[in-house]
């Protein structure tokens, strides 16, 4: 399959005021910062990281295939002197100007997301019903830092109809420099929770920093908030200060312009009745839980004000699958039957784990089964961290979860305020929590598997699979 050009060679060179080194291809297929993942066609870019410096890997990388690479002025001496180049004074800036550039030629509708919650799953379910409308390009995985949100860009083909770029901070002044690249027709705001409190002085702040969103929407654009949240006054007015007359709310709200009418919650999916900037729709989001659904609204209100057509959006809901680590089922096959494996390993704070209690609640067990919470700790809540773990105490006998398991130091806080009955087991990392849980899980059971990226929970949502191998809902659904 011949795969179509994303940049020639002499516009990547213009926009990122290169100099050129070496015989350079016409054309290139696409960009990358991974030297071990790279496709043969595509440019790669020597990224400076935190760990490693993707100079050290440009010999590799053009081995591999890679059409050209990215480099720096200071270290063009380390290549060959025929070596296929773009030579600029930084790769980053030089990646940002060629996200610029990508903006700049795109003429179909942007959409940017953000919030404490639910980036990334909306991201995806944007993806998931403009795909099916036309040509659709979203950021991969959670691209949504300062390097990932120019990749994502400058990745974006010309002849898409929609462009869906996710934007991260836990610092304040994160957002500002990534949206203003963006330049959104159309920018979401998910909700506003106690996430990176370690960096901020309340919630307020927090708000703020993700109202930094708005400084980049392009004129005549429009925002879309979450009227159920409690900083939706503040984020209204933020809004107001940067000249954006279209706010549209979602939410339960009798005053929401995306409005929740019904709502019918079930193990694997969830049933929505809604009034969507005035049109009445009844829908199935093909993900379980409360704030799947919530989001939905949001997804469909960006659609719409897009220029999608609304009531085909709602119904490719019904097909969302969740993205790894976030959701994703797995029937694990023990000797006496089947348990069931929610792996929610990719991060946490105190309010995704509250919704990801809320799921396990609803999950389906057998005539034996319990439902099992193996809990990591969340990170970056600052002094607040220790008594927002003891308080998921409350939502554990709200969703009526049967065992807990914790593991990390401030996972321990919870642990104690746990009643007896409800004690799986603790542990002080979760490779130590390993052994205890897969001896414990039978046939029936739901076990549900989150925490901070940092707490290494996928440690044991690997040792589940390895030890009762079974198959994924995405598995079964393809047969």
């Amino acid at each position: 399959m011949t795969v179509a050009p994303l940049w020639t060679s002499q516009a990547m060179l213009e926009a990122m005021r290169a100099t050129r080194n070496g015989a350079l291809p016409d054309v290139v297929t696409g960009l990358s910062i991974d030297s071990r993942s790279i496709k043969p066609g595509e440019a790669y870019f020597a990224i400076k990281g935190d760990v490693h410096d993707g100079h050290d890997f440009v010999n590799a990388a053009l081995k591999a295939g890679a059409a050209l690479a990215v480099v720096e002025t200071a270290q063009r001496a380390k290549f060959a002197s025929d070596a296929p180049l773009l030579v600029v004074d930084d790769v980053l800036d030089g990646l940002r100007d060629l996200a610029r550039a990508a903006r700049a030629r795109f003429e179909g509708q942007v959409i940017a997301v953000t919030g404490s919650v639910g980036k990334t799953s909306t991201k995806e379910a944007l993806r998931h019903v403009l795909s099916a409308q036309g040509p659709t390009h979203a950021s991969i995985a959670s691209f949504n830092n300062h390097w990932g949100v120019p990749l994502s860009l400058a990745r974006c083909p010309a002849d898409a109809r929609f462009a869906i770029a996710e934007i991260g901070m836990n610092h304040a002044g994160e957002i500002e420099p990534l949206v203003q690249m963006v330049r959104p027709h159309i920018a979401i705001i998910t909700t506003i929770e106690p996430v990176h409190l370690e960096f901020f002085s309340g919630i307020e702040a927090i708000a703020d920093a993700k109202a930094e969103i708005f400084t980049g929407v392009e004129p005549d654009g429009a925002v879309v908030l979450n009227r159920d949240n409690p900083q939706f006054a503040r984020l209204t007015q933020r809004a107001q200060e940067r000249g954006i007359a279209r706010i549209v709310s979602f939410g339960s709200d009798a005053k929401a312009d995306a409005r929740l009418l019904d709502l019918s919650l079930h193990a694997t999916c969830s049933a929505v009745h809604a009034n969507v900037l005035g049109a009445d729709v009844t829908y199935k989001v093909g993900m379980p839980g409360r704030h799947m659904a919530m989001n939905s609204l949001a997804v469909l209100a960006a659609a719409s004000l897009g220029g999608a057509d609304l009531a085909l959006a709602a119904l490719s809901l019904s097909s969302l699958v969740p993205a790894a680590g976030r959701g994703v089922r797995r029937a694990l096959d023990l000797r006496n039957g089947e348990a069931t494996l929610i792996d929610e390993s990719y991060n946490a704070n105190p309010a995704s784990m509250s919704a990801a209690l809320n799921v396990l609640s609803q999950a389906d067990v057998g005539a034996r089964g319990r439902r099992i919470a193996i809990l990591g700790d969340m990170l970056e809540l600052g002094p607040a961290g220790p008594e927002l773990h003891r308080t998921l105490a409350d939502a554990v006998e709200a969703n009526r979860i049967d065992l807990v398991y914790c593991c990390g130091a401030l996972m321990r806080n919870l642990w104690v305020a746990l009643s007896p009955g409800k004690r799986g087991g603790y542990a002080e990392s979760s490779a130590g929590l390993e052994a205890e849980v897969v001896a414990a899980i039978r046939a029936g059971d739901a076990i549900m598997v989150k925490g901070s990226l940092g707490s290494k929970m996928k440690i044991i949502v690997n040792a589940l699979v390895k030890r009762f191998p079974g198959r994924s809902a995405a598995d079964e659904a393809a047969g």
